[in-house]
């Protein structure tokens, strides 16, 4: 898919968000250039205990595909001058700097407005007042309720294994200069944006967020279960010992499911008929589920539930989804500094 073929991007981020960003316009053909500073960005260091020390690391290459890669420091006047060379002849810029580095660098979105009115401009930041606190994914998981709406009653609060926020904010960022594009596509002008991995964390709590406003309910760690379906996110241990989650969205896949399981007596019990009785009645649901399932081989179980429209599923490891079809499907490899990489493409669509 090179439909961008002809976009020029400058990504002069850094981390995980931004640079993910640089990588998606990438696979869509955009001739990427990517700046970092004099030693690199700090990913390239960020290495698994196992990982070899030759090469990029498996998290910087994760989010640095398809990029001509230049190494600057923008406090000389000459980096500078190069940077504005380039930006005269890209289309979108793409920067995480602190609000004081932008002045020193002459990278304010008053400037680049002035002497390149046609760029697309999208700043990152952290927080959306605190300009310049610094800001990691963790942080922003336990800030924005993430980290404590995580997790089960007794582990405390768990923070999500990949930096969810990063990833959402990558996507407000994507959607910003999609805009910006088409906005100059009509006006023939250029914008800015600012998207901060606050804003982008509290526009992703959703029905979590309005669980609080409208009926005051403060989401507690439930571990995989849903505050408002039963069973939904709840685990089961199968006669073959594997576990199986459920996400039974409506009392007829619920009756479905326990009539195949040889219990229609639960769709009409009191306690289980609807979906807010399962969820006032769970503890005792799932009591009686779980010996129903614990004589269940899962594989015939699920191929059922496939069959007859019943939604649930396996728990695999990350060896089992990359092993996958579209995992395989989906994987991106590229020699960056002598050294084969792998990455899953962040392109999820497909022309139809």
């Amino acid at each position: 898919m090179k439909e961008l073929e002809h976009l020029k991007v400058l990504d002069l981020s850094s981390v995980l968000a931004g640079p993910s960003v640089g990588s998606f316009f990438a696979e869509l053909g955009a001739h990427v250039i990517k700046v970092e500073k004099p030693g690199g960005d700090v990913t390239r260091n960020w290495r698994l205990p196992d990982e070899s020390s030759e090469g990029v690391s498996a998290y910087y290459a994760s989010v640095n595909y398809g990029k001509e890669v230049h190494y600057l420091d923008l406090r000389e006047p000459s980096a500078q001058q190069q940077i504005h060379r380039w930006m005269e002849d890209c289309d979108v810029l793409i920067e995480n700097y602190k609000h004081a580095d932008l002045e020193k660098f002459g990278l304010t979105p008053e400037s680049i407005a002035s002497l390149h009115p046609h760029l697309v401009h999208c700043h990152l930041q952290g927080f959306e007042f605190t300009l310049d606190r610094v800001a990691y994914d963790v942080v922003l998981q336990a800030e924005t309720g993430f980290m404590y709406m995580n997790g089960s009653p007794s582990s405390g609060p768990i923070k999500m294994p990949v930096a969810l926020i990063d990833v959402l904010a990558a996507h407000q960022m994507k959607q910003s200069i999609l805009l910006g594009l088409y906005q100059r596509e009509r006006t023939g002008k250029g914008s800015s944006f600012n998207v901060s991995l606050e804003g982008s964390a509290l526009a992703a709590l959703v029905n979590q967020a309005s669980n609080y406003l409208m009926v005051g309910h403060v989401a507690q760690p439930l571990g995989t279960q849903h505050p408002n379906i039963a069973p939904y996110g709840d685990l089961y241990i199968s006669h073959d010992n594997k576990w199986i989650v459920l996400a039974i969205g409506s009392d007829r896949q619920f009756e479905k499911m326990v009539t195949h399981l040889g219990a229609p007596g639960l769709a009409s019990d009191s306690r289980f008929q609807t979906n807010p009785q399962r969820v006032s009645h769970r503890q005792a649901l799932n009591e009686v589920l779980a010996r129903l399932f614990a004589q269940q081989q899962a594989a015939p179980f699920l191929e059922w539930c496939h069959e007859n429209f019943v939604p649930a599923g396996s728990i695999r490891s990350m060896d089992e989804v990359c092993d996958s079809a579209l995992a395989k499907s989906m994987k991106l490899e590229e020699e960056q500094e002598g050294m084969m990489t792998t990455r899953l493409s962040s392109v999820a669509f497909k022309r139809n």
